[in-house]
């Protein structure tokens, strides 16, 4: 060997030295994870070819990837030791089993620490926790690419990428989109299945943060999605770690990295777009089954086809559905019978989880993708506003809030519809308040419950974009998730309209000790009759005691009547759950009661609105003095002392008890 070719070859391991140290301490790219140098915890596993899975389709369940080894983020104020500049690009997918819906999304992160055991999964990522999200001590930095709308964190869609500081609130977020050539916005579908590639660029000069968004056919955009003035140096800290975070929720997505490219010192590496290992073939929709050719000796053709019919027309009859040609357009919000009849063991009476004036509720397990399911068989005519009550359902199916139940869809059947609900495994708070098989739910977990709600509703009323009235919110309507956190549900009554506009129903529904004075004049629900609801099931929660079921009372008497003269009295401790044994905060239980009294006010213009009832919740609005001595007005408002006096009339409920029993609800199809 040569002295000039041994010393181009010394150059050259030298070269190479130096090359993996970078990758090890600065930079790195992996074009596909196998051997790759990477912690992962939750759900998180490579796959046989290589590809990175943060989830699959399990529900609630979080999964992590980080690079093992952390990264200097100096933060020093020395001009020898400035904030670097850095890069990253990766290629992602999010593969929902429902087309149009997914669960949440996946965020790349840097953190001081790859510990999440105490962060949730669901709207939080996996990152944080109800307690420590919006901490400035976080100093976490997350590129959330996010498919769910979260009116808690203020999200502008369900399908938006946006920056994140130490929260979920996001400091900049957009649309998913790219800008092409010509400068033109392209949307892009986050959950379509399909490998997205997204760039993150800091400079630290000029402290700007720019995130970019391609399909992985196209190249990098000149033109960035987002482009965010930060100055990360006070937001990480010396020694930080980068990876990915991701979460599903109550519905199932899958989300995966097929490759990843970091660079501190500078841009990141291209990658090797046809060395990224490929995603999991897509599953096949489900098809009605093929004809069956059958070739049997010609003595036997005739008795089998005989046979095969009989049996075909037999189970076709089983399965058999209402469809119209207008039911196109709800598709993806549509379950086909069969699955649900397999899900729930052919509605057997071992899954059914309740009963009442709507029908009966069954547990289920949907065949294809595993998901736990509750479907309520309810009765309908399916001549009269059908079109217009499926419209609304599957409006309501876009409803996003964590103190809702989601409403998945529905299947029409002969004379029936069948609603299909996420499952809430602790099951309905009316089983927790009034049945001995449940354990006794204490206060803590009544008040959190009540403030759920209050949200939820809050959510209806004013946030969402119509206005949505629930119109039998009652403790059997509240399911509690596996954490025992109250989630409004059953929208078989619920009606939409535009917000600024009057609602149109003018059928009276509900059930008897809900529903407000007012109903029985103009058969019109509005959000005062859902405040009213409210206020009665506040009273409820905090008694113990159902609204028209009042045993050793008089008959006219209701639970509203009760707690007033109790208070008038001086007794109002003489209401209170004694199942509760004493252990409740006395504050907060007055709290309640005063706000309970005050949404059932009879008098609409006397009601908060959901507004101010989380305010008071919450402790940051002051409630209208209660003045017990006054029997014609046991409600006198600091901010309405020149209205007249209202009294509160001792028969609540009544107007409706002669259309409806005191144990049950009525449907009405229509408006």
């Amino acid at each position: 060997m040569g002295s000039s070719t041994r010393i181009l070859f010394c150059l050259t391991m030298l070269s190479n030295i130096h090359f993996s140290l970078a990758q090890d301490e600065n930079q790195f790219i992996y074009n596909g994870f196998n051997g790759a140098n990477l912690h992962l915890d939750g759900i998180a596993k490579i796959l046989p070819n290589g590809l990175l899975q943060l989830t699959n389709t399990s529900l609630q369940q979080k999964g992590h990837a980080f690079y093992k080894i952390p990264i200097s983020f100096n933060t020093s104020s020395s001009a020898l030791t400035p904030f670097p500049s850095f890069s990253t690009n990766f290629v992602f997918a999010i593969v929902s089993e429902t087309p149009d819906i997914s669960c949440h999304g996946l965020a790349f992160t840097i953190s001081p620490s790859m510990d999440f055991s105490q962060a949730l999964a669901g709207q939080y990522l996996g990152l944080f926790n109800i307690s420590n999200v919006g901490h400035s001590t976080n100093h976490v930095l997350a590129i959330e690419l996010d498919t769910i709308r979260n009116p808690e964190f203020e999200d502008i869609n369900n399908n938006h990428v946006g920056i994140d500081v130490n929260n979920l609130n996001s400091v900049e977020s957009a649309p998913a989109a790219y800008f092409s050539a010509e400068g033109k916005n392209i949307g892009l579908m986050l959950p379509n299945g399909e490998p997205m590639q997204l760039w993150i660029d800091y400079d630290a000069a000029k402290r700007i943060l720019n995130v970019t968004i391609a399909p992985i056919r196209s190249s990098k955009p000149n033109r960035p999605l987002l482009s965010t003035q930060i100055d990360l140096s006070q937001v990480l800290l010396e020694k930080m770690h980068v990876g990915f975070s991701s979460a599903t929720g109550p519905l199932a997505s899958e989300h995966y990295v097929l490759g990843w490219s970091f660079n501190r010192t500078g841009p990141a590496w291209d990658l090797e777009t046809s060395k990224l290992p490929p995603l999991p073939p897509k599953k096949k929709k489900t098809q009605k089954p093929s004809n069956i050719i059958i070739i049997l000796p010609v003595a036997a053709t005739v008795a089998l086809v005989i046979f095969i019919g009989a049996a075909y027309f037999i189970r076709k009859k089983k399965y058999e559905e209402v469809r119209e040609d207008w039911e196109t357009e709800y598709g993806p919000q549509r379950f086909s019978y069969k699955n649900l009849y397999i899900a729930t063991n052919g509605f057997k009476e071992t899954e059914l989880l309740g009963a009442g004036g709507f029908g009966k509720v069954y547990r289920g397990t949907l065949p294809t993708s595993n998901l736990q399911i509750a479907v309520k068989r309810v009765s309908h005519d399916s001549t009269q506003g059908m079109k217009e009550f499926i419209a609304e359902i599957s409006s309501m199916r876009r409803l996003r809030h964590r103190n809702l139940v989601q409403l998945l869809g529905y299947c029409r059947r002969k004379g029936e519809l069948l609603l299909v609900y996420d499952y809430m495994p602790n099951g309905s708070l009316d089983k927790f308040l009034f049945s001995n098989e449940k354990p006794i739910l204490s206060w803590f977990h009544r008040f959190q419950v009540l403030k759920g709600v209050a949200s939820a509703l809050l959510y209806l009323h004013e946030e969402w974009e119509q206005v949505v009235l629930h119109r039998d919110v009652k403790a059997s309507n509240v399911l509690l998730d596996a954490d025992f956190n109250g989630r409004l549900g059953d929208f078989g009554l619920a009606r939409l309209y535009d917000h600024g506009t009057n609602p149109q129903t003018t059928h009276v529904v509900g059930t008897v000790g809900y529903l407000a004075p007012e109903l029985s004049r103009t058969g019109k629900a509005t959000t005062g009759t859902d405040v009213f609801a409210f206020g009665v099931f506040m009273l409820e929660v905090a008694c113990g005691r159902k609204p028209a079921d009042l045993q050793g009372l008089p008959e006219d008497e209701s639970l509203v009547d009760w707690v007033l003269s109790c208070w008038r009295r001086g007794a109002i401790l003489d209401v209170i759950d004694p199942k509760l044994e004493g252990k409740y905060l006395i504050e907060e239980m007055e709290l309640v009661l005063k706000v309970g009294l005050l949404c059932s006010h009879p008098f609409p213009a006397m009601r908060p609105n959901m507004r101010q009832v989380m305010q008071y919740l919450d402790g940051n609005a002051d409630l209208p003095e209660i003045d017990s001595s006054i029997s014609t007005s046991p409600f006198t408002p600091s901010n309405k002392a020149s209205e007249p006096l209202l009294s509160f009339s001792t028969s609540y409920g009544k107007c409706s008890a002669r259309s409806m029993s005191s144990n049950e609800s009525m449907l009405h199809i229509g408006h």
